[in-house]
């Protein structure tokens, strides 16, 4: 065999050496938490949810899960727990379409929790990318098929990830490993499950939450330059087809399973948005949520409760860090109202809350600036 063969060969040969090095770290680790509970080194987790849920998953006990997107994301575990009376496992995503919360929750559903609780809104069941939910979300690790778990083994990101935690488990390297982990390089940095997400204690509410957000994000909104996002990939039947896939669907095929869904409280700013500058929006959105409530007045494992017209939220500008996203005491307030039940909305009278929400955006006037 020529020198060069031979160099060949051994470059191959430390290769594949080298794969299998870091799809053992991965094994022996798991960071995700994919295969098992953390046991060789401490649990850590990553704020990369639409990863991270596929881990929590299979390493939590939770008997309630909690989906939605940016509109939950900053929930804790410990209050969805102490005011609900549930252990919950929360999964919402940023940004997440109805496609892609369906995969999540029918992996989490292989668990059997009894319950759900799925924050929802229009925007989720609008026409998808072409690209589908794989774009963003890594689909095989929730179906664990054999290449979601190969891609998990042999990925060397993740193998880094092993490394840093083996690292913090050994103590003459927990200084360095300390050093490391600062959050550029490395994911798995969140020790606490309560924290994934949740804003931290220091976190400056009335900063990031008060009207002139609100009034800036909606001057924003309805600049024309930008105003063409208001009806962007909204289309009835694409809204209605994708909630009968992924919501109806999935609802159907768990009978024993108590469904609580909620509409969150966006402020007035976001419909009176659509009156004034995307009507043609606004008439799909009334629409959809129409034939979505009626539909789901059907099902008898489903309460489904209508927080758009709570007008002493949704009318005070100082909740809002825009248009949509509620501050943290918001939060607390709708946990208090599924506790209480309030604002259910009436199997016999499914589109009731619907009316009040189109009166209000119908009345309401935006103040002008000085």
């Amino acid at each position: 065999m020529s020198r060069a063969a031979n160099n060949i060969v051994r470059l191959l040969c430390t290769s594949v050496l080298i794969v299998a090095a870091a799809a053992a770290l991965n094994f022996v680790v798991d960071p995700l938490q994919l295969l098992r509970p953390a046991r060789f080194t401490p649990a850590m987790y990553s704020a990369d949810s639409r990863m991270q849920d596929a881990g929590l998953i299979r390493s939590q006990p939770f008997d309630t899960v909690f989906m939605g997107t940016s509109l939950a994301i900053h929930f804790r575990q410990s209050d969805i727990d102490r005011l609900l009376g549930v252990r919950s496992l929360k999964l919402a995503m940023t940004g997440s379409d109805s496609r892609e919360q369906n995969i999540v929750l029918e992996a989490a559903l292989e668990r059997h929790p009894r319950r759900v609780i799925w924050q929802v809104d229009d925007w989720i069941f609008r026409d998808a990318a072409d690209s589908g939910p794989d774009l963003y979300l890594p689909s095989d690790l929730y179906l664990r098929n054999a290449r979601g778990i190969a891609g998990y083994l042999l990925s060397g990101a993740m193998a880094r990830e092993s490394a840093l935690l083996l690292a913090r488990s050994i103590p003459s390297l927990q200084p360095v490993a300390a050093r490391l982990g600062t959050g550029v390089v490395f994911k798995f940095l969140i020790p606490d499950v309560d924290d994934i997400n949740a804003l931290k204690p220091d976190f400056k509410v009335a900063e990031a939450y008060n009207a002139n957000k609100a009034l800036a994000a909606f001057r924003d909104i309805t600049d024309p330059k930008r105003s063409l996002y208001l009806a962007e990939r909204y289309n009835y039947d694409a809204m209605v087809r994708n909630f009968e896939r992924d919501m109806v669907g999935l609802i159907a095929k768990h009978p024993d399973v108590q469904f609580d869904i909620y509409l969150p409280p966006y402020s007035i700013l976001q419909w009176v948005a659509m009156r004034d500058y995307s009507p043609a929006t606004l008439k799909i959105v009334y629409d959809f949520t129409a034939y979505f409530a009626t539909r789901l007045a059907q099902l008898p494992n489903v309460r489904l409760y209508d927080f758009r017209s709570v007008k002493e939220v949704t009318h005070d500008l100082s909740n809002y860090g825009d248009v949509i996203h509620h501050s943290p005491a918001v939060d607390l307030k709708v946990l208090s109202w599924l506790a209480a039940r309030d604002f259910l909305v009436d199997r016999s009278a499914p589109t009731a809350s619907l009316d009040r929400l189109k009166a209000q955006v119908a009345a309401y006037r935006v103040e002008k600036a000085p």
